[in-house]
């Protein structure tokens, strides 16, 4: 078994334990899971895969490969829960197993570069915990890779074809969370004087002509364009005037406009870095080599992942509608340059290199265990006093391991790894008690089935469509005047369902649920008529 293979099988059994355990002990949360859910499940429901829809009205936030992914799975597998959300972690898995590949492609003399680079993503926490979510951005990561190989490889062996694969990578991109792929991508191509010849072999007989290079820009971002307007088009003519508008400007450049709103500051991004790379960040092995990064001569594949993750990086900190997430399509160029740099050294080096990272992760464990005996009071205490605190033994374990064995890569790759299991196992009381919208859902479920109309009071985001599997839209009040008079005065069997975070006493609800620290009421139509404003959170 080569060591490459042997990686490939590391990443799948790691992948497979945090999935599997966070897959069963978390339910969808809301509203960003449940929502993609439930507009998959209109999907299915209606036969709407041209244009996805939400509670009956068109949904154009985002593109519709998960959606159609979800509906294929279900095809295959009938209706369940655990397809849909196990998409997008397939596309975490792919593209730590892309990013090998690329790794080979850039380096082909350094198999160490592709074996090491994908355990860096996946002990990185927050890669971790997000390739176990139910949302774009592993779909928008594997395809800017599997876009990079195309050019990477264009690069090498002067075929126009391969622009037109990276284009087609692009495009499915594109399907999968809109423009935002080119601002991956674009950099990276278009700066190529700048990697492209620190790249080639002495001897290679490539030798490109930068107008040739640029057309082939040109081609593979017109071949992304078909591929988007294959979908967008027949979806913006169907969907209608609004539907349009919002998939052809709401997605791109009006996002981007209305992003400037200085929402979060341009060091944003900065200052969270070091925690998102975390135990890395202190893992001195790292923080000693990282100096070659500006005191050696830069290769071209250094290059090119320096320009990938800071172009990025400076464009997405001068927007300022700034979420964790975005940075995740970089993850592999971190992971790939820290790889580098490690070289074949990514074991220990030091006696006390493994007592941060160790520690770290101890200190985790222990506040988890302890903090719940303590007497505090707030959100906070009462929070820890619900989980399963024990479980931060795992952690404390996961940095004795680092200490004792005096981890590498590896080895803090599955420490990492565990503790997110560890973390999930102590939260699940919590997740469950706050975050399962299920018993919700089927309650609503149950009265539509009766034949009573149900009403959301405030804003809805789809959260129970598809854990009730509702097959009806809910009526959504109290956001535009007279709407929850109309909906009282035609639906005297109707139910409304309230938020609260005190329950008023004047009247008693049919039924109540808690969702997070809120009570979540239902209301019968003429109790809101008998007590007007009863359903206005308090």
């Amino acid at each position: 078994m080569t060591a490459t293979t042997r990686s490939v099988h590391e990443q799948l059994l790691l992948w497979g334990i945090v999935v599997a355990v966070t897959l069963i002990v978390r339910p969808p949360l809301p509203v960003d899971e449940t929502r993609y859910l439930a507009v998959a499940w209109d999907m299915w429901l209606e036969n709407h895969y041209l244009v996805p829809y939400l509670n009956g009205e068109p949904y154009s936030h985002k593109p519709p490969l998960l959606f159609w992914l979800m509906n294929a799975g279900w095809h295959l597998f009938g209706v369940n829960e655990w397809w849909p959300r196990l998409v997008a972690p397939l596309f975490g898995l792919g593209t730590m197993v892309m990013t090998g590949c690329l790794a080979k492609t850039l380096w082909p003399n350094r198999a160490d570069v592709a074996g090491t680079a994908p355990l860096l993503m996946f002990g990185a926490l927050f890669w971790t915990v997000f390739t176990t979510l139910t949302m774009f951005d592993m779909m928008l990561a594997f395809f800017t890779i599997a876009a990079l190989i195309n050019l990477v490889t264009a690069a090498r062996n002067g075929r126009l074809r391969r622009h037109v694969l990276a284009g087609l990578m692009i495009g499915i991109g594109l399907l999968a969370k809109g423009p935002a792929i080119l601002l991956h991508y674009l950099p990276v191509a278009l700066t190529a004087p700048l990697w492209v010849p620190h790249l080639m072999d002495r001897n290679s007989s490539v030798n490109w002509v930068w107008p040739k290079w640029y057309g082939g820009v040109v081609l593979s971002v017109a071949c992304a364009v078909a591929v988007g307007l294959i979908w967008a088009v027949p979806a913006g003519l169907a969907g209608g005037e609004a539907y349009r508008e919002a998939i052809f400007w709401g997605q791109s450049a009006d996002r981007v406009v209305n992003s400037f709103a200085h929402a979060r500051p341009f060091w944003w991004y900065a200052v969270a870095l070091p925690g998102l790379v975390l135990p890395w960040f202190i893992w001195p092995p790292i923080l000693r080599r990282a100096r070659m990064l500006w005191t050696d001569d830069l290769d071209g594949a250094q290059r090119l992942c320096l320009i990938w993750f800071g172009s990025a990086f400076f464009v997405f900190s001068l927007v300022s509608g700034k979420q964790l997430h975005y940075l995740l399509p970089e993850f592999p160029a971190l992971a790939l340059l820290i790889s580098f740099i490690l070289g074949g050294s990514a074991g220990q080096k030091r006696h006390f290199d493994s007592w941060l990272p160790g520690g770290f992760f101890v200190l985790g464990g222990l506040v988890l265990v302890v903090f719940p005996l303590v007497p505090l009071s707030g959100r906070v205490a009462e929070t820890l006093a619900e989980t399963n605190s024990l479980w931060g033994l795992g952690l404390v374990a996961a940095g004795g391991y680092i200490i004792w064995t005096r981890a590498g890569v590896r080895g803090i790759s599955l420490a990492s790894a565990l503790s997110v299991v560890s973390i999930h196992l102590a939260a699940e009381p919590v997740l469950n008690k706050r975050y399962d919208l299920t018993p919700i859902a089927r309650e609503i479920g149950a009265y539509q089935a009766a034949g009573r109309p149900v009403a959301n009071f405030s804003k809805y985001h789809g959260q129970y469509h598809y854990l009730g599997r509702l097959r009806e839209p809910l009526t959504v009040i109290g956001q535009v005047n007279d709407d929850e008079e109309q909906f009282l005065s035609a639906h005297s069997n109707g139910i409304v369902v309230a938020y609260h975070r005190v329950l008023p006493s004047q009247a008693k609800p049919l039924s109540t649920f808690t969702y997070r620290r809120m009570i979540v009421a239902f209301w019968p139509v003429q109790a809101l008529i008998d007590q007007p404003g009863i359903a206005e959170r308090r």
